[in-house]
């Protein structure tokens, strides 16, 4: 029933979908971008939903306390505790956690926002990076182009050894892309 309701609301807004061939992706770290609005939550769910990706977001294990655990499941959520198990132990990193979740998931598609905010970011946070190239996972460049009203995934990207080779790849990718609030949105100009 869902997936009507999205088709139907990518038709009624005048939206298309476009993606390679991703079905044979078990895992994946997969890049929402532009993310200059509110907005993008609901097309990217709807997009994901159409292609036949579960997808999933990570989330502190506080978000999944009463009364927003159901609600933060049923999007998707996962929740993230990064506490030591026991005395001593060091603390998880984000980048460790979620190489975790991928070892005990074999079928595990997580979205990341790596502008890390809905304002003009200059600078992507690049944990998505070393999550996908330490899970072994490829990255998916997920986009939602407002100009011309197509969503998708438009770039597949295997991370190699060459961290600086594949981000300008990816930056490439999505240096053409229009958000919703164009003026909010801006490659890594590291890598650009």
């Amino acid at each position: 029933m869902l997936i009507w309701i999205f088709k139907l609301f990518f038709k009624i807004n005048g939206w298309k979908l476009k993606t390679e061939m991703i079905q044979q992706y078990k895992q994946s770290v997969t890049i929402a971008s532009p993310h200059t609005s509110n907005w993008d939550a609901v097309y990217a769910l709807a997009a994901f939903s159409l292609m036949g990706l579960r997808m999933r977001f990570t989330l502190k294990k506080e978000w999944f306390r009463f009364p927003f655990k159901k609600a933060m499941q049923n999007l998707g959520g996962i929740a993230i505790d990064r506490t030591p198990k026991t005395p001593g132990e060091k603390r998880l990193s984000m980048t460790q956690a979620m190489v975790k979740l991928f070892k005990e998931n074999k079928d595990l598609h997580i979205m990341v926002t790596p502008e890390g905010t809905r304002s003009l970011r200059t600078e992507w946070k690049t944990g998505f990076y070393y999550t996908a190239k330490s899970a072994g996972v490829p990255i998916l460049c997920g986009y939602l182009d407002y100009k011309n009203k197509v969503a998708g995934i438009g770039k597949v990207v295997f991370p190699s050894d060459n961290m600086e080779a594949d981000l300008r790849e990816i930056m490439n990718f999505y240096k053409n892309i229009q958000g919703k609030n164009p003026e909010n949105f801006s490659t890594d100009l590291r890598y650009s």
